[in-house]
């Protein structure tokens, strides 16, 4: 087999599991992926640097705030479980008293980052919210969009929207990272990617960051972190429809409509949208040609023209409450898209096109057995499914479903002082015109502890995953927290995690290996987190993850590259987010410093940038709001020793409520044309502009 010179995201496709004849360069190297090109010299900040950059947010009268936390800052809702859809209107649900009697703006209650609801600031781990406001005020046609302005998080495409997207966190691979969609597991076995391309806002509630390893709670992939999506609910909202409909670049076209709310002890939502845009060419094929005469010489090259893409997506959920403890519910997404996109090594008039369909479907059931004892039980099932064609005719289909059960359980020794305690049972199957393969089935057992002792906080996580495949994994998770007053907390936390091998890396022909071991890997991570009603919620965090037993595409004397548990790295970093409202002005920043580092061979990373920030502002002006965010990356490399220039790129939005009912939107992204690439040779979005007329009944 070929090796080819290309990386996560690849010109072979959108999904990155190949056109079906050949397996993806994705497969054919490390799950973090490295460059040729000698190292340069790592990025580490100086420390009076990061204390200057922290003095720039809160003031110094936090430290003779009162020493003593209150303590009814960690009650939360109990129904609030990452077992249930329960979450999706816990943004909403009563925080800390004392912020409230200090006029403070509310933190979100969160369930990721421990299992349990909790206010975002009680979390250990480095946890942020994307809320409902976020998601309205920032127009975002995407996921990608929604998240590229999170602390640790960066991305990768192979050109415009719904085509194949990589996301790393704290510089681990995209299949490092664990994406849900309430609650339910939504990658692929195949490659272990999610379609987070095709994971539109519209059905979207909030979104929960989880960084750094927390596979003591969730088990593989949670290595660089975890992203929760929960979809729109209507608790604690009165019954209402909406509607809207978006024009822009590209002949772009959207429509969303929903009706969603609350009646009695039943609450609903159902929301269904289509997106539809005639695109650009994903491949420069100019920068192809140009830098492969030979293969443009012989007619083989990227098809120029625009690859247009189409998106159908519906979201519903229903909820009971049966009793005062006792509720259960469904609820259901589902995405079907088309998308046309480029391959570097076909004729310049095919014809790709990929037809990928995902869904996720769980019923949820939560309650108390006893006063101090909650209980939540959850079966669900996903599929990931994507059809390629070439020219019209079959090319690739690879299908991934997974049907899980989960039992969940939560008691309270005291009110500082609760267990968690649960089991997890996890099946995955493929279907694949490449190869069989034979089904995969994990059973799981975790357990938990959360207290408060006067100024101290620790939270304690354990898990033991037992796999058909390859046996058992262990692993842990322990954070502590120390509050010097009640604004100012310091933070420790050690964990381990892993990655279970793909299917693609176990059984695809000539490459695969049977006898593969998971990916390793260790982390601690000490930090600060500031919160004050005038300076907003800050949090930075200095981390170090090690990775080992890294799978890779090592070279055999049969000229065979075979997958092989054999590579190293290290990832040293230092993040920081902060969210304010300062005069009435919607503030927030994150930034990322990082080196992120293959110690087998001493190289870089690929596509990971070590400085990358962004800043975002809004105010309200009357029936006006204005908006805007700045994002900046430093240069990354690429394969062939390839150097991915640095880029900072400014977007806008604005909004006009005509009324209480109606009201019209725009935004103009990338507002200054900068030319700059994700991935070589992929193109990226140039200067447009959408209008969006919207309603929503009162």
């Amino acid at each position: 087999m070929p090796r080819r010179r290309w990386h996560t995201p690849s010109p072979y496709g959108p999904r990155g599991n190949g056109p079906g004849r050949s397996l993806p360069s994705l497969l054919m190297r490390s799950t973090l992926s490295r460059s040729t090109a000698a190292l340069k010299p790592s990025v580490r900040p100086s420390m009076p640097a990061i204390l200057a950059a922290i003095a720039l947010f809160p003031s110094a009268s936090v430290f003779a705030q009162d020493a003593t936390p209150d303590e009814s800052s960690t009650t939360t809702p109990a129904s609030a479980s990452a077992n249930g859809p329960a979450p999706a209107s816990a943004p909403a649900a009563a925080p800390a008293a004392a912020q409230a009697a200090s006029g403070q703006t509310l933190a979100p209650v969160v369930v990721t980052a421990s299992r349990t609801a909790q206010s975002v600031t009680e979390a250990l781990p480095h946890t942020t919210v994307v809320t409902q406001e976020d998601i309205v005020n920032s127009q975002a046609p995407d996921l990608r969009s929604l998240l590229r302005n999170q602390a640790g998080v960066e991305f990768s495409t192979n050109g415009g929207m719904g085509t194949n997207t990589s996301l790393f966190m704290r510089g681990a691979n995209s299949n490092q990272v664990l994406i849900m969609i309430d609650g339910v597991r939504i990658s692929g076995v195949s490659n272990g990617n999610a379609q987070i391309a095709n994971i539109l806002p519209d059905q979207i509630d909030h979104i929960e960051v989880v960084r750094g390893n927390v596979s003591a709670l969730y088990g593989s992939d949670a290595v660089g972190g975890v992203v929760q999506i929960f979809t729109k609910s209507g608790a604690g909202q009165a019954p209402a429809a909406n509607a809207q409909v978006e024009y822009g670049s590209n002949n772009t076209r959207q429509g969303t409509v929903g009706y969603g709310g609350q009646i009695g002890a039943t609450s609903f939502n159902v929301t269904g949208s289509m997106y539809k845009t005639d695109g650009f060419s994903a491949i420069n094929a100019a920068q192809w040609n140009a830098d492969n005469p030979k293969s443009a010489a012989r007619g083989i090259g990227p098809n120029p023209a625009n690859n247009p893409y189409e998106n159908k997506s519906i979201s519903g959920q229903i909820k009971h409450q049966f009793t005062q403890d006792w509720d259960a519910g469904v609820a259901t997404y589902y995405s079907n898209s088309q998308l046309s996109y480029d391959n570097a090594y076909g004729k310049p008039t095919d014809d790709y096109r990929m037809d990928s369909k995902l869904y996720t479907l769980s019923a949820f059931v939560n309650g108390k057995v006893l006063s101090d004892w909650t209980t939540h039980f959850k079966v669900a099932q996903s599929e990931d499914r994507s059809e390629g064609t070439i020219n019209g005719l079959f090319d690739s289909l690879f299908s991934t479903r997974t049907r899980q059960f989960n039992w969940q359980n939560e008691y309270a020794l005291t009110p500082d002082h609760t267990l968690m305690f649960g089991t997890d049972w996890l099946q995955q199957e493929l279907a694949s015109s490449s190869y069989n393969a034979p089904s995969r089935n994990v059973f799981s057992v975790y357990g938990g502890y959360e207290g408060r002792i006067g100024k101290h906080q620790i939270q304690l996580n354990g898990r033991n995953d037992h796999y058909s495949d390859f046996g058992d994994q262990g692993s842990f998770f322990a954070g502590y927290g120390y509050y010097l007053t009640s604004a100012v907390k310091l933070l420790a936390n050690v964990s381990n995690a892993f990655r279970a091998p793909t299917f693609n890396e176990l059984y695809y022909p000539y490459y695969g290996q049977p006898n593969l071991q998971p990916e390793r890997a260790k982390s601690a991570e000490v930090g600060v987190q500031v919160e004050t009603a005038s300076t907003g919620l800050l949090r930075v965090t200095a981390f170090e993850t090690r990775y080992n037993d890294l799978i890779v595409s090592a070279l055999q004397p049969s000229g065979l590259y075979l997958a092989q548990n054999v590579n190293k790295a290290k990832v040293q970093g230092i993040e920081a987010s902060w969210r304010a409202s300062l005069w009435g002005t919607d503030v927030g920043a994150s930034v990322t410093f990082q080196n992120p580092l293959d110690e087998t061979n001493n190289t870089q990373l690929l596509r990971r940038a070590r400085r990358h920030a962004s800043f975002d502002v809004g105010r309200n002006f009357g029936n006006w709001r204005f908006g805007g965010e700045w994002l900046v990356s430093s240069a990354r490399l690429d394969s062939g020793s390839r150097t991915l220039g640095g880029y900072g790129i400014v977007n806008l939005n604005a909004r006009y409520n005509i009324d209480k009912q109606w009201f019209v939107a725009a935004r103009v992204e990338n507002l200054f044309d900068k030319n700059y690439q994700l991935a070589y040779p992929y193109n990226t979005q140039g200067r447009a502009g959408f209008i969006t007329l919207g309603w929503r009944q009162k």
